[in-house]
């Protein structure tokens, strides 16, 4: 699989990552989940399902969070996503985990502060699926899998953040809700102003229901 080293943040982070049409690349959803998250400073952070590890990067440079596990099911994006820890200078303060999310746990739950999840955004047997075999995979999964990872990965008083489309967001509501998320904070990304949202970004905690923040919406041009 051929790669390429773009940049994020005028140049100041390198993102190695696949080339055009040779697997999942970065979005700008990742950047957006990342500054919604890192608005509170958390100690560890657990970034499910992550890629190459745009998020985690995104919150290191920020210097949001001290250490980060990385869990990513693909060996070539995880292998990309220990390359660009290490590029980076953060090797020490990054472990990348090859895993599936439901196994990750059982090593690592109930230790982090945080967690960041942009799960796949169709469940499986739903959407056009990609040719390439990685992104197909990417863009396909169990939403409640990481949910329920989420919560598992989590202390008493962490807070978990995902990133959905906007025309899903009941679905993801219910996944939370079912692995004893409560979402909390919400905040719609619009591509465009008077155009219905795109994608949203929730912020979800153990405990009761209600006390939902709805910030102001985000519009990216």
């Amino acid at each position: 699989m051929a790669e390429v080293a773009d940049a994020l943040f005028g140049g100041k982070v390198r993102l190695h990552q696949p080339a055009r049409g040779e697997g999942y690349r970065v979005n700008v959803d990742a950047l957006h989940l990342a500054a919604f998250a890192g608005v509170r400073r958390a100690r560890a952070v657990v970034d499910l399902g992550a890629g190459v590890g745009a998020v985690t990067l995104a919150l290191l440079f920020a210097d949001a969070v001290d250490r980060a596990l990385l869990v990513e099911l693909d060996p070539r994006a995880a292998e990309l996503a220990r390359k660009n820890l290490a590029d980076n200078g953060w090797a020490a303060k990054g472990e990348v985990l090859c895993a599936d999310v439901a196994r990750a746990v059982h090593d690592h739950g109930g230790r982090a502060q945080l967690v960041v999840c942009n799960p796949p955004y169709f469940a499986p047997g739903r959407g056009r699926l990609a040719a390439e075999p990685t992104r197909a995979r990417a863009r396909s999964g169990e939403l409640r899998a990481f949910a329920t990872a989420a919560r598992a990965f989590l202390g008493r008083r962490g807070r978990a953040c995902f990133v959905y489309p906007a025309s899903d967001l009941f679905a993801l509501f219910e996944a939370l809700r079912e692995a004893g998320l409560e979402p909390k904070r919400m905040r719609a990304v619009h591509g465009i102003a008077r155009r219905p949202a795109r994608v949203v970004l929730v912020e979800a905690q153990p405990g009761k229901r209600g006390g939902l923040v709805v910030e102001a919406p985000l519009i990216e041009k």
